[in-house]
């Protein structure tokens, strides 16, 4: 493992979905329970189809999934799997990725932490609560709070905690293009659902590896 990033950076902006936790089982399940609830829909909501999606805009995510319907029927279809999204996350959860909480702790002990994420309002907060880690944050940032693209998101983190040589760690080429474009060096997380074939200045096959890297 790489040592030359030691001590590099002040502060650490994580992704959420596929960097610190997988929700997508659960996440399929309760946007099936939206489905259901409509009659202009009769589809199958599948962990694999959420994860195609995963680091996409909370927005773009349904115009993806559903371009068949008119700008309404997929307002109502968001609402509706953003509801249940967080009613069931509140009580099931995701899977937390193995040794976060160790890792976390040590993170915290040298460098401050955040997360910027495409989700929903009330995501991360839902993270936190499940996870029972929020203390290890200094702050977050989400698309749902000012409809925001992640570079700008990463960008407020920044410039509002006053950062100035952070680090951005993420699963997606999404997640790599938007530090790019926040001016913020990438590590790539490969256990995540995405591919970066180049850029990344690490990467790391399991989130106990940033002990080793950081």
């Amino acid at each position: 493992m790489n040592s030359s990033l030691k001590n590099k950076f002040d502060g650490i902006i994580f992704d959420l979905d596929g960097t610190l936790w997988d929700s997508t089982n659960n996440v399929a399940l309760a946007w099936q329970s939206a489905l259901d609830e409509v009659d202009y829909l009769d589809e199958v909501m599948t962990q694999e189809r959420v994860r195609s999606i995963t680091g996409m805009t909370y927005d773009s995510i349904f115009d993806k999934l559903f371009p068949q319907l008119d700008a309404v029927q997929r307002a109502e279809v968001q609402a509706l799997c953003g509801k249940h999204e967080l009613e069931i996350l509140h009580t099931r959860g995701g899977e937390l990725y193995p040794a976060l909480d160790e890792t976390l702790a040590y993170l915290a002990g040298k460098y401050r932490l955040f997360i910027v994420s495409n989700c929903q309002s009330g995501y991360i907060e839902v993270f936190f609560k499940i996870s029972r880690m929020e203390h290890y944050f200094a702050g977050h940032q989400c698309f749902g709070t000012k409809g925001n693209p992640k570079a700008e998101n990463i960008k407020d983190i920044v410039n509002d905690h006053n950062l100035e040589a952070p680090v951005y760690i993420g699963d997606t080429i999404g997640d790599y293009d938007s530090a790019n474009k926040a001016g913020v060096p990438f590590i790539f997380a490969d256990y995540g659902f995405g591919k970066v074939e180049n850029g990344q200045i690490a990467t790391i096959s399991n989130f106990s590896e940033l002990k080793e890297l950081l």
